[in-house]
């Protein structure tokens, strides 16, 4: 992961290519123990709903790899996370 610019950073697709991200949140949680953040590349799905990734990252920036969410529990867990965000985002249009 490459830092550009405060919520901006890049990282490489499969092939290769520099892809821009904009960094949406990050948080900790106290279940896991571990640091994730949220991010998107403005993609629309076949819905037209923005896509939207999640990894785990080293929030003292020693290690700037991310690294995939490997277990059901986390992915309940980021799902609320962006669930409450997206309520939200809602109630503040």
């Amino acid at each position: 992961m490459e830092n550009k610019n405060g919520n901006i950073f890049v990282l490489k697709d499969a092939k290769g290519n520099e892809v821009e991200f904009e960094r949406l949140f990050t948080f900790d949680s106290d279940v896991t123990k571990k640091s994730y953040i949220a991010y998107t590349n403005h993609e629309k799905d076949e819905n037209g709903q923005e896509m939207v990734y999640a990894s785990i990252y080293d929030p003292t920036g020693k290690d700037l790899n991310l690294y995939p969410i490997e277990t059901d529990e986390e992915w309940q867990i980021i799902e609320n996370i962006l669930n409450s965000a997206q309520a939200q985002f809602k109630n503040e249009e």
